[in-house]
Order: structure tokens, then sequence, then C-alpha cells
């Protein structure tokens, strides 16, 4: 009798390889998306000019494929790269749908579409009450604490700096908490402290760092409870100031470090952009800046 080739399970799994976790879940995203398509395998290695094999691997979690293979296995499925990597194709019919609803809309749109759902899911205050606190966003140099604590002398309300809060509710500096505890746990200081100063004064002048920005959920909350002021300047004066505050880490000479001011101001001017009103800070005395400062608060509070 002619003998046979037996394979244990043991020994199967012992030749397998191990799936990483991510790379698995990309392999399934694939597949998910390739089935909602209704494509074969040999479809989409057709359309995307991957090999079947490459596909198989992919799909299984096996095998690092490069971002230039993704970018062709996405555009084949006609969808975006990111969505391959994220979990968006695994949630529920109705977040696909407004999904597709929100696809290729303009910022216009979009900003009024954000504004209704949270005004649907009672997530904004009305308009009487955010402009009764003011919020000073920017990059550091903008301005903030200097115009913010004229602006509340002014009005006759308190002045708060929310990096003074985040440091009261961890009891150690910013730097400190960054340095330790990393940047997700700054995060969630800066957005507890901003839900206390939301609660606790109906009337503010509020001077906020400059990273809020990058933390969508934050920022949507100050967005709708606060008359938000992009205070903008150009990089050079960003830089020029925050040297003369007597901080020379940045190194105003460093042509490296402008770069890298040019970018982080780049990246974050969109969000910025959402402000309710801007003010050009650069080339003007305090003096100038405050004057246009009262003037464009008063008249949004008073159109």
């Amino acid at each position: 009798m002619k003998p046979t080739l037996q394979t244990t399970p043991a020994k199967t799994s012992a030749l397998t390889p191990a799936r990483d976790p991510l790379l698995a879940s990309l392999g399934e995203r694939v597949r998910l998306l390739r089935a909602r398509k209704g494509m074969t395998r040999k479809v989409l290695a057709q359309s995307s000019g991957v090999s079947e094999r490459h596909l198989a691997n992919l799909e299984m979690g096996l095998g690092n494929a490069s971002v230039v293979i993704l970018a062709q296995v996405a555009q084949a499925l006609d969808c975006a790269l990111p969505q391959l990597l994220s979990d968006e194709l695994s949630s529920t019919p109705e977040r696909q749908l407004i999904g597709a609803l929100l696809d290729g809309r303009t910022e216009d749109e979009l900003a009024r579409a954000r504004l209704a759902l949270a005004e649907l899911f009672g997530e904004a205050g009305s308009l009487a009450t955010r402009q009764r606190r003011i919020a000073l966003i920017g990059l550091r140099g903008a301005g903030k604490s200097s115009l913010g604590q004229l602006l509340a002398d002014a009005l006759g309300v308190p002045f708060i700096e929310l990096t003074r809060e985040v440091e009261r509710l961890a009891g150690c500096s910013a730097t400190e908490i960054q340095n330790l505890l990393g940047q997700a746990a700054y995060r969630r200081y800066e957005r507890r402290a901003l839900e206390e100063v939301v609660g606790l004064y109906p009337d503010a002048v509020i001077a906020t760092p400059g990273g809020m920005a990058s933390d969508p959920a934050t920022f949507k909350l100050l967005l709708s409870e606060c008359l938000t002021v992009w205070l903008k300047a150009s990089p050079e004066e960003h830089m020029q100031r925050v040297v003369t505050q007597g901080d020379l880490r940045p190194m105003a000479g460093n042509k490296e470090a402008m770069e890298d001011l040019k970018r982080i101001l780049a990246s974050r001017a969109p969000m910025y952009g959402k402000a309710g009103l801007t003010l050009d800070t650069s080339g003007q005395t305090l003096a100038d800046n405050f004057a246009a400062l009262e003037a464009l608060v008063l008249a949004a509070r008073n159109p």
C-alpha cells in the first residue's frame, strides 16, 4: 500500500507564520471591501496590478505590504487609502450612509452639517451663551496671554489660562505631564480642564494651548461653548515673540527650528480657521492689536 503523508494539527500550526494583529485586521478589511464590491481575487489582481498570491497573503495577514501596493489595491477597490487602514469598513450601515452623504462636500457644507448635528444632539451652546465666553486660539507667541488679560479686564470678566488649569488638575507642570505621562495624557487633562472651565464660568476670556486644535473632540467642545478668535501671526513673528519672552529653546536663527514652526502652523491652520473670528496680529503693537480685538469681539456680540 502506498504510504501517505500525514500532517498533525500541531505541525501545521508550527509551520504557519504567526499573524500580526494589525496585518490580520488589514487583511480582513481588504477581504470585506472586495466582497462588498462583488470582486473575485482574480478580478482585483487584474484591476490593481497586484498578483493573486500577493493579495492572498495580504488578506490572510501574512506579509507586510508596501504603501505603494496598498495604494494600488485601494484604487482598484475605489476607496481612499485611509479607508483600508481604519475601522471604517466595520462601522454600522448608518455610519456608512452618513459617510457617503458627506463625501465630496465642500468645507462650507461640512461646517453647516457639523453645526446642525451639534444642535440635533444638544452639543452646542446657544449663540448667546457662546458669545459670553471668548476663547483665544493660535500658536504660542500669538498674543493670547497678553491680549486675553487686557480683553478680560475691559469686559470685566475672569481671565483663564487653560494651561494653568491643566497643571492644577495634574499637580505638575505641562512639560512634566508630557515628559512623564505622554501627549495623550496631556490631552485628557486638557479636555477635563476645558469642561471644568465651561461649567464654572459663564463669562470669561480663555487663553487656550496651541496644540488644542490637534484634538478634534476637545476642539469641537471649544467651538460649541465659546466665541473663538484665532490670533494669527507670521512664523517669524511667532518665533521672535517667544524668544523675547525669554524662551531661547526655539533659537530664532536656527533654520530647522523655523521650518518646523512653519510646518506646525501650516498643519494647524485649517483647524484654527474654524474659529468664529480671526485677527492677524503681525506687525502691530500690543495696543493696536488689543483695540482691534476688542472691536472685533464687541461687533460679534452686538451685530
